[in-house]
Formats: structure tokens, sequence, C-alpha cells
């Protein structure tokens, strides 16, 4: 699958949030402390994602904390409790994004770029999320799918973050972690920025990201270097 490249300026970025964004690695604590393996945050967070898309592929809608307790009661075969499970999908809320996040936030703001989320997660974890790790200050608007009870891919989640914007949906750029999702933010006529910190390499199935880097800041450097639109 081939896409034409994108050489403009975006003049905006909806970033993705769970492993983009957000560093899911301090999850394993929370698993380990009710018996679970760490190694089984990387089983859960992409069932996660799959109960949910699967049930909206179908016409239904779960939110996202109901599709991580869900994907979790799988994950340890109805092995925990309530309480359990609760305990680990509580510690979303406290996730700090990773590292090079605020400094490619910084390269996007100073380059006039303007800053947004779009995210399959809960509307009030995200916000707790962003507040306690110092990055609320820079996003404009933080969008979720269950403002249109759907999950990312739907083309119409991506145009939602463009049209909030008051931007057509070429003029932003989704930024994420996961090929699947710059797959669907082109489709929807987005540009797409890839980072490789979860993937470590962009398959040929997906349609190529405008822009591709090991770290965010590389992402968001490529970005503001592009020309702008006459």
């Amino acid at each position: 699958m081939t896409t034409t490249p994108v050489t403009y300026r975006p003049a905006a970025v909806a970033f993705d949030v769970n492993e983009t964004v957000i560093n899911l690695r301090p999850m394993i604590e929370r698993f380990e402390r009710v018996g679970l393996p760490g190694y089984a945050v990387k089983e859960w967070f992409p069932r996660t994602l799959l109960y949910g898309v699967g049930l909206r592929w179908v016409g239904d809608y779960i939110t996202f904390p109901e599709a991580a307790a869900a994907a979790l009661r799988t994950v340890c075969r109805h092995g925990l409790s309530a309480e359990q499970i609760s305990y680990v999908v509580a510690g979303m809320r406290e996730l700090p994004p990773h590292p090079d996040v605020e400094p490619a936030l910084r390269i996007l703001r100073d380059g006039g770029i303007r800053i947004s989320a779009l995210t399959n997660g809960d509307p009030a974890v995200v916000e707790s999320m962003f507040a306690q790790g110092g990055i609320d200050k820079y996003f404009e608007q933080i969008n979720t799918t269950s403002e249109l009870r759907s999950w990312k891919p739907d083309e119409a989640v991506y145009h939602l973050a463009a049209r909030k914007l008051g931007l057509d949906p070429g003029q932003v750029c989704l930024v994420a972690a996961h090929a699947w999702d710059c797959h669907g933010a082109k489709r929807a006529g987005l540009m797409a920025g890839w980072v490789g910190r979860s993937e470590g390499g962009y398959d040929e199935i997906f349609a190529p990201a405008d822009v591709m880097g090991e770290y965010l800041p590389d992402v968001a450097e490529a970005l503001v270097a592009l020309p702008t639109r006459d």
C-alpha cells in the first residue's frame, strides 16, 4: 500500500496517548502485587484494544476501563477478585509520560504547531496522567473516542480530532507508536508521524507514515522542519 507523501508542516498534531506519550511499564508492579507476572502487561494492553475494537466492529461499544478490566480477567484466567482487578486498572491514573515526551512537546510548541491528544482512553484518566506528569499545559485539547462511542481506527474518530481543532484533516498529524494507528489516520486523510519506541520497525502492510523517528523529539523536529503552506 502506498500514499502520497505530505510535504507541508501540519497546523496541529494529535498525539496517541498509551505507549506513545504514557509509559505503561509501571503497570508491571501492580501486576506483580496481585500475583501476575510482570510480562503479562504485554498481553493485557493489546487485548484491551482487541476487545474495544472488536466489539465496536460488530456494532457494540464498551469504554476503555471496561475493556481493560475484561482483558485483565482473561489474562489472569478469571483468577483475581473484583477488588484486585479494580486495583490494577486504577494504576492507569498514575502512569508517567516517557522521558522524551516533554522535549518533543516543547519543540512543537516553539515551532508554532498546536498540540492535542486523541485516545481510546478514559477522559478522566488521561487528564489525571497528564496533570501528574506535568505535561497538561502543552495540550490545547484532549479528545477521546468515547465522545463518539467508538474506537480508533474508526475514520470518524480521526475526523473528530480535526473538526474540534477547526482544521481540515490534512492539516492535522496523528503521532503514534503504533503503525496500525498511523495507517488509520492516513486512510482518514490525516498526516501521520510514527515513533519506534514500541514496534522497532514500520511494517510494509501499513500505509507509510509521513515522518518517522526513533524518539519523539526526532518526530517533532521532522514535522517542524517541513515547509509551511503558501
